[in-house]
């Protein structure tokens, strides 16, 4: 009797796992389904630049000290101008640190002491 059951019982369980699961399942999957290809599609919102990276120094402002030879006064009105929270004047042969500070305006002088050139970093 025993062996009659077990495999009455298999074919039944077999065949109750291959039926059409109900309209609801199968429209509750489309759903999901589409809702995931529709986020996957959007691109993701464009997240702004770290603080410590976007920098608020903008050294067109100080292109205007290019060509004098700057005094303590006019590095400190670049460095307003140019919204920059620090500045340096950099002779040739000066020692700089390599790092880059985006809040931060570099003026190149020249073997004079003008200035050849103004940026930020």
């Amino acid at each position: 009797m025993i062996r009659t059951a077990i495999p009455a019982l298999l074919l039944t369980l077999s065949l109750a796992a291959c039926s059409a699961p109900e309209s609801d399942e199968q429209t509750a999957a489309a759903e999901q389904s589409q809702a995931a290809a529709s986020e996957a599609a959007e691109p993701a919102p464009a997240q702004p630049a770290p603080t410590e990276l976007a920098g608020t120094c903008d050294d067109t402002q100080a292109q205007w000290i290019i060509g004098k030879t700057p005094t303590d006064q006019e590095i400190e009105q670049a460095k307003t101008d140019s919204k920059s929270e620090a500045v340096r004047a950099l002779k040739p042969g000066d020692a700089a640190t390599m790092d880059f500070n985006p809040n931060r305006l570099n003026i190149i002088l020249d073997d004079k002491g003008a200035a050849t050139s103004v940026n930020c970093g």
